[in-house]
């Protein structure tokens, strides 16, 4: 294989190491074998144009033409035709492919679902890069700037997944992808001089391949093996040993999380997605802080939007006209005049925090009146307030925003429920509309839940408590989220997840059974302070459904165990007394699965997921936990303290030992290394070409020393060569010896140095190379002896 082809080869491997950090974003990651295929034909594209030869501009653009082609093939007929010809497909049907990938991307959490779209998306992107580091590694020659598209995917997939436990991996993979990748190159380059520098063939011949006896790689070769092991190894400890650097790459918090939770200005929640980054939020800080006139806290649930279409994949809120916000909201829609009138109306008003950046307004539902400063626009049917366009990428949003919302605090009862009409036409056709791809388990599981049940209202607290109650089901953050057909079906069998999983299967049971049902998002009402205010924190956003009866509209349930109170209307044989406004909300920061129902006597699953425990529950698990800061944490974190703090003395600790065993040798000779060494941490470095005598003066001269520190480094030099030269039998001239000339020249060329060059000296000598050439040297020595002990075990050839 040629050199460049050989290049061509790693070039194209580092593209797909460094694309393998793409995997956690989406499921399932099958497409990574489409994009290996097409990477692989663009790669021949640009071998074959390279061979013939072509200039650099046209294979460019012939691997250009060729992915452009492959993908046009592969993606036929997975848009919405809109026109005919080539043209027509390129401009509109694969322009519209690639922005509902966009849209895919922002609406989804990670892993997100392998949807048309993102798999365009996924696959261009691959090709991109891979384009990029065909041209600067192969094409232009230029193999170490092809490191910079690649460090830009790495980065793009590491901000997009926010890190995760095995991103060290996909870090190494890159790494590696991207020094074999300069090995290639560097092999090609220097097979091209003729003769490897360092290095040659048995017999004398040059070697081509970098490669000696044995197949053993020759000095080049070894060397940057090692600086690319060194490399990766620092690159992966050192953010690991230091604090500081723990924001980097590979963090595990990584940039965020697609959840939308971040630390800077744009904090939110992004209201398509599953809120899963959200309640396992480690900065769980305040993003709204709300009074209210109503008596009940419980029902005091902040909406942001609602996501009425379901399509197998995903839940998605509608895309409906927007109106101008008016003084006096239209009444909601589906809700009976007698039923309006008997309702109180009560007023909450709402601040919103400066790093709360969401462009949707949270508010109570239903609204009936909003007074707040900016530009927002009202969207009738899932009444919601969305921020207007400002300019390009800028929207109005809630950021720092105080409005007052007026609200109206429905109290259906059950019978009103159980005894509505069945729904118009149009709202039953929009809103119980189901894929073609719904798995069976799911209706067939609703049908089996509501055995027995009269009448919608009926079915749908059967399907509440089954979630909610008896189904055996158990909340947990730290499940894969998902929100399509496929996770559903998967969730009813694992019976384990959060809201999303709640919210997203009763609403899909409810339409499987004609009940219309949507999802709404938004924040469950927060805990009550001591001045009366309300906080509600990241870890307070929630998503439940909404099912819909003719003469109560959209109504609200809660099937999510742990998580808010169900409503009292859904509670027909529960005491009279209702929670108090001022009982705060379970927990839920709970990042760990939650233990199964309690079975206490006193306290019925039941009673708990309706609220009517009161404090007793809470109360009795008040005493658990022991106070303090445990002493394995102090110890733990005193012995890093320790560690951290002795690192830097590692190198003054080394050279005093080292200092200590040579001068107590007695050699002359031993004395002379100490000296020089001595020297060299001042930054006079050694040159061993030189005899003693000019050595000493070289000292003299660069620690500018004056007579007795000179004189002492003379003596030094003479010794050393009464070593080497003078007869055994010789007598020494009297004086105090080598070691102390040694330590008196050592006092002398620190104290003609300042303070920060002394500092230099003595914690980081440059003498301390040595132990890297040391073991350097062992370990060629060793790999040596293991090669010809291999060699010698080998069985000759007759």
């Amino acid at each position: 294989m040629s050199g460049r082809a050989r290049l061509t080869l790693f070039a194209l491997l580092a593209t797909l190491l460094t694309s393998g950090a793409l995997l956690p974003l989406v499921h399932p990651a099958t497409w990574i074998f489409q994009a290996a295929a097409l990477a692989a034909v663009q790669s021949g594209v640009g071998a074959a144009a390279r061979r013939v030869p072509l200039a650099r501009p046209l294979t460019v653009a012939a691997q250009l033409l060729v992915s452009l082609l492959l993908l046009m093939l592969l993606f036929a007929g997975r848009g919405a035709s809109t026109g005919s010809g080539p043209l027509a497909y390129l401009v509109t049907d694969f322009g519209g492919l690639y922005g509902q990938g966009v849209r895919d991307v922002g609406e989804f959490a990670m892993p997100a679902p392998l949807t048309d779209g993102i798999r365009l998306l996924l696959i261009t992107g691959v090709l991109v890069i891979g384009l990029f580091v065909d041209m600067l590694a192969v094409t232009v020659r230029a193999a170490a700037a092809a490191g910079l598209p690649l460090l830009a995917l790495y980065s793009v997939a590491a901000g997009l997944s926010g890190g995760g436990g095995a991103s060290w991996l996909w870090f190494v993979l890159a790494g590696c992808g991207y020094l074999l990748m300069l090995l290639a190159e560097s092999r090609d380059r220097l097979a091209q001089w003729g003769r490897v520098f360092g290095g040659a063939a048995p017999g004398g011949r040059p070697s081509q391949t970098g490669l000696g006896a044995g197949n053993r790689p020759l000095a080049p070769v070894r060397t940057g093996r090692r600086i690319g092991a060194v490399a990766l190894g620092l690159a992966l400890a050192v953010p690991a040993a230091l604090p500081a650097l723990s924001s980097g790459l590979l963090d595990a918090r990584g940039g965020g999380g697609g959840g939308g939770v971040g630390t800077g200005v744009g904090q939110a929640v992004n209201p398509l997605v599953a809120l899963q980054d959200s309640l396992n939020t480690q900065d769980n800080r305040e993003v709204l802080k709300y009074r209210t006139d109503g008596k009940q806290l419980s029902d005091q649930y902040l909406r942001i939007l609602s996501l009425d279409q379901f399509d197998g994949v995903k839940w998605e809120s509608s895309a409906r006209p927007l109106s101008d916000l008016p003084s006096q909201l239209p009444n909601p829609p589906g809700l009976a005049r007698d039923l309006l009138a008997g309702s109180a109306e009560i007023r909450t008003s709402i601040s919103a925090s400066g790093t709360y950046a969401q462009r949707y307004l949270p508010m109570p539902y239903p609204a009936t009146a909003v007074d707040v400063r900016g530009r927002w626009r009202f969207e009738p049917v899932g009444r919601t307030l969305v921020g207007e366009q400002l300019g390009k990428d800028k929207y109005q949003n809630a950021q720092g925003a105080q409005y007052t919302v007026r609200s109206v605090e429905l109290r259906p009862t059950a019978e009103q429920l159980a005894a509505a009409p069945p729904a118009a036409p149009e709202v039953l056709g929009e809103n119980t509309r189901l894929p073609d791809n719904l798995p069976s388990v799911v209706s067939e599981t609703a049908r089996k839940v509501t055995q027995g049940a009269r009448g919608d209202y009926a079915k749908a607290v059967k399907l509440q408590d089954y979630f909610a109650v008896n189904g055996g089901f158990t909340y947990d953050t730290k499940v894969a989220s998902g929100s399509g057909s496929q996770a559903i079906s998967k969730f009813l069998v694992d019976k384990r997840g959060f809201c999303i999983h709640f919210s997203f299967s009763m609403a899909t049971m409810a339409r499987s059974l004609g009940i219309p049902a949507r999802v709404a998002v938004g924040f469950a009402p927060g805990t009550k302070q001591g001045d009366g205010s309300v906080v509600v924190t990241m870890r307070d956003a929630h998503a439940w459904p909404e099912l819909y009866f003719e003469g109560v509209g959209w109504t609200r349930f809660e099937p999510t165990p742990q998580r808010g109170t169900a409503p009292a209307y859904t509670r027909p044989e529960t005491p009279v007394s209702q929670p108090s406004a001022s009982a705060a909300l379970p927990s839920a920061s709970a990042s760990a699965p939650t233990p199964a129902p309690s079975q206490s006597e006193d306290c019925t699953p039941k009673q708990k997921q309706l609220g009517d425990c009161g404090n007793a529950a809470a109360s009795a698990g008040a005493g658990g936990g022991g106070g303090g800061v445990p002493v394995g944490a102090v110890l733990a974190w005193s012995a890093l303290a320790v560690l951290l703090l002795a690192v830097p003395l590692v190198p003054l600790l080394w050279r005093g030992r080292v200092r200590g065993r040579r001068l107590r040798s007695g050699d002359p000779l031993e004395a002379w290394r100490e000296l020089g060494d001595a020297a060299w941490d001042v930054g006079i470095a050694p040159d061993e070409a030189l005899s003693p005598r000019a050595a000493a003066a070289r000292i003299v001269a660069g620690g500018r020393l004056e007579a007795d520190a000179a004189e002492a480094v003379r003596r030094v030099a003479g010794a050393v060569e009464r070593e080497l030269y003078a007869r055994p039998d010789a007598v020494a001239p009297a004086g105090a010896g080598p070691a102390s000339d040694v330590l008196a020249v050592r006092r002398a060329l620190l104290a003609a140095l300042s303070r920060p060059a002394r500092l230099r000296a003595l914690l980081a000598p440059r003498s301390a190379a040595r132990v890297v050439w040391a073991t350097s040297a062992r370990w060629s020595t060793l790999t040596q002896r293991a090669t010809t002990l291999t060699q010698r075990l080998r069985p000759r050839r007759t």
